[in-house]
């Protein structure tokens, strides 16, 4: 297996085991990620703390990944996140991202989804704010 596609399985096994500290240290200090949704970069940080929400809101989370490739400098892949949110409800969202590597860590990430479709069943579990 190549490094790159390691370094992919090392991501998404850390985001399934809620282990937010890996996908940290997996990221470059300086790693920028984009979304589709909004066409915004945004930080490591930024993006850590929505990976710490996502893992503390929906349970039993599971890639199902349908296509992962090495393409030059990282990889490619189209998965299916699945898990259940805190009301017992089941969650499903497609994405697909792209993945810049150097150095053996994630550079830049840009993923593909329905912003809309994808937030919407997370929004009655966000904190309210005082």
């Amino acid at each position: 297996m190549s490094e790159a596609l390691a370094l992919a399985d090392r991501f998404f096994a850390a985001i399934e085991a809620g282990d937010v500290a890996a996908v940290e240290a997996i990221y470059a200090p300086d790693a920028t990620i984009w979304h589709n949704h909004d066409g915004k970069f945004e930080t490591r940080e930024r993006n850590l703390r929505t990976l710490s929400f996502l893992c503390a809101t929906l349970a039993n989370r599971r890639y199902d990944v349908s296509r992962r490739y090495e393409v030059p400098g990282g990889f490619a892949q189209e998965h299916t996140l699945n898990g259940t949110l805190p009301d017992g409800s089941t969650f499903s969202m497609s994405a697909a991202i792209f993945v810049d590597i150097k150095a053996g860590r994630i550079t830049g990430l840009r993923e593909y989804f329905d912003g809309a479709a994808a937030n919407a069943p997370f929004l009655p579990f966000v904190p309210k704010r005082a």
